[in-house]
């Protein structure tokens, strides 16, 4: 194990972290607020540490799989503990396990929260929160690797154990090109969506803050009534489009780009996943306009809105939807699972993921009837390896083992089983709310420190997609070379 190397890059992701709170400290700084000198003080830290690790020597710039999965799970975790400092120093939260908690909530892009009354946030945290899901939506590492070209030799080893989905792929053969490819079209989004909400009557200051928490799939709000505080159908749906548009994989925006729009149309998981939210959205409009809605228009207008916020992972909100039928809870609940694409600022399973599953299961209710058939699970044109579909089943299994289980763990505070099993579902999944006790109108403050620190460990091992976290606790991972 090459631990110089991953010290150095630890180093400059943490120093990368200071950098980024320079930003909050600024808003801090222009709005007069009482937090400025906890970023202060938490920059100069940060900064010095980071500084301190990155010019550590070591044996060799290569980064393995080894080191990569070392360096990917300890980055997510040191970067939380820092981003919670600002929280303790200005006495926003009470106590450093809540602290953290939010934090990991922000890096992750989960969006849910311990604090009850958001609005008392000074603008300083107010920034920081939903920056964390700009900076993690993305990914941290990927962030790292389009920035630091010091950097370049092996950094394939991060983005392959950081990356969201089945496969990792190249769009350009230079790493450190795509990284900043996919940046450009990231920045663009989030510029786009800010002028479109401020265009709607928000402030520049919180455009900026629900679109980090839009493109970035996170769900951090300015307001305790999430989005619901505007009532503007124009803001509504401006958000839901870029929901939907941040849960697609962003390579294909690549492809559209060098102007292979047709090919990007084709691909199976995107049309997956839009019908998945079309059928989602009429299904929900109609059951919750015969039951609750008068105005069809309405109906559609929020049901549009909490389908694209639940499957992108996002958690905002424009309706209590806990007051709705239970068809519709049950929609909700299943989209949880769901997600958005590969490749893109979503969590869940992964769409391509249950697309590859009912391929599967489809072939093997085929091979009923033709047990001698060879029947290949295809993607388009191309057939799916072997290696690949054991991946994804196993994937698929540990995910809903690590959901019983953490429900199982939940259920012993002494809630409903709806409550604690959405609780695990909305972390798991990086999606923020859930139903009964953590639905739109309530939060995780409720919940027991060791909980809390079972969520804060769900949302990590969810956006990691459980083997690189899991990969650590593994014997053979310290014994064997790689």
């Amino acid at each position: 194990m090459n631990y110089g190397i991953i010290v150095r890059v630890l180093g400059n992701i943490i120093m990368l972290e200071a950098a980024s709170m320079s930003l909050p400290l600024l808003i801090s700084i222009i709005y007069k607020q009482k937090d400025t000198m906890a970023f202060a003080v938490c920059i100069a830290l940060t900064g010095i540490l980071g500084f301190a690790m990155s010019n550590l020597p070591s044996r060799s710039d290569t980064i393995k799989i080894r080191e990569g999965v070392v360096i990917v799970s300890l980055g997510w975790f040191l970067i939380s503990v820092f981003g919670s400092i600002p929280f303790v120093f200005s006495g926003a939260v009470d106590s450093f396990v809540d602290a953290f908690f939010e934090t990991v909530s922000g890096f992750t892009t989960t969006g849910a929260t311990v604090i009850n009354n958001v609005e008392a946030l000074p603008k300083g945290l107010l920034f920081w929160r939903s920056f964390t899901h700009w900076i993690g939506g993305m990914g941290i590492l990927v962030f790292t690797v389009a920035f630091l070209p010091a950097m370049g030799i092996g950094s394939f080893q991060l983005y392959k154990a950081e990356s969201p989905g089945p496969t990792a792929d190249r769009i350009v053969p230079r790493l450190r090109d795509m990284a900043k490819i996919l940046y450009m079209i990231y920045i663009s989004m989030t510029v786009l969506e800010i002028i479109l909400l401020v265009l709607g009557g928000m402030s520049l200051f919180e455009s900026a803050l629900y679109t980090f928490g839009s493109v970035g799939t996170g769900g951090f709000s300015t307001r305790n009534a999430s989005v619901a505080a505007y009532d503007s159908t124009y803001i509504h749906i401006v958000i839901s489009v870029f929901l939907i548009l941040s849960g697609v994989n962003f390579q294909l925006y690549y492809i559209m780009f060098k102007g292979r729009i047709k090919e990007a149309l084709k691909d199976q998981e995107l049309r997956f996943y839009i019908g998945v939210i079309a059928i989602s959205v009429i299904l929900i409009a109609l059951d919750i306009h015969f039951s609750i809605y008068k105005n069809f228009g309405k109906s559609l207008r929020d049901s549009l809105f909490q389908v694209s916020s639940i499957i992108t992972t996002t958690g905002y909100s424009t309706a209590n939807y806990d007051n709705w039928p239970t068809f519709s809870k049950g929609i909700l609940f299943i989209l949880m699972f769901i997600g958005g694409c590969a490749g893109s600022t979503a969590g869940g399973m992964k769409s391509i993921r249950i697309l590859v599953l009912i391929k599967m299961i489809k072939r093997e209710i085929m091979k009923i009837f033709h047990p001698r058939a060879v029947v290949p699970v295809k993607l388009g044109h191309k057939v799916l390896p072997n290696d690949l579909l054991i991946s994804i089943s196993t994937f698929s299994i540990l995910y809903i083992f690590i959901f019983v289980l953490g429900t199982l763990i939940v259920s012993l505070e002494g809630i409903d089983l709806v409550s604690a099993s959405s609780a695990v579902a909305a972390t798991l999944g990086n999606i923020g709310i859930g139903l009964g006790l953590v639905g739109p109108a309530q939060n995780f403050s409720q919940f027991s420190e060791p909980i809390k620190f079972l969520f804060s460990f769900l949302m990590l091992i969810g956006r990691l997609e459980i083997f690189t976290v899991l990969a650590l606790f593994s014997q053979k991972f310290w014994k064997n070379e790689f």
